[in-house]
């Protein structure tokens, strides 16, 4: 099994399939990763040699930011819209939507599951 920036990625399926298991690698980044190897993009992990998994280590290393680095960053993002007190940062501290959804009926996802008010008929 082939380990990447601290994931163990899977090895029967293809390497573009694959490298998308490490967060912050989509579908773009991982044929762009594939690509700057030398990589065909039908090749199974499993058919990798250890030369060609170093390559793709060192491309991720030097050029992305992924797992926890990336996960880091978008943590202090957020921390700073908040400490900053904007409509953001209110909305993330408030825990509902950020992007000008709705909020009267849905949002669900973000408020959680619904709360009963005592004394409520219609």
């Amino acid at each position: 099994m082939a380990r990447i920036a601290g994931v163990n990625i899977p090895t029967a399926k293809r390497v573009e399939i694959a490298l998308q298991y490490i967060h912050g690698i989509g579908p773009f980044m991982a044929k762009e990763i594939c690509g700057k190897v030398g990589i065909p993009l039908e090749r199974r992990v499993h058919q990798l040699t250890d030369d060609e998994v170093l390559r793709i280590r060192e491309v991720i290393d030097s050029d992305y930011s992924v797992e926890g680095d990336l996960r880091r960053s978008v943590a202090m993002n957020i921390k700073r819209l908040m400490d900053m007190a904007c409509y953001r940062g209110l909305r993330h501290r408030k825990g509902l939507p950020v992007r000008g959804q709705r909020t009267h009926t849905n949002a669900r996802t973000r408020k959680g599951p619904a709360k009963p008010i005592a004394g409520k008929k219609k």
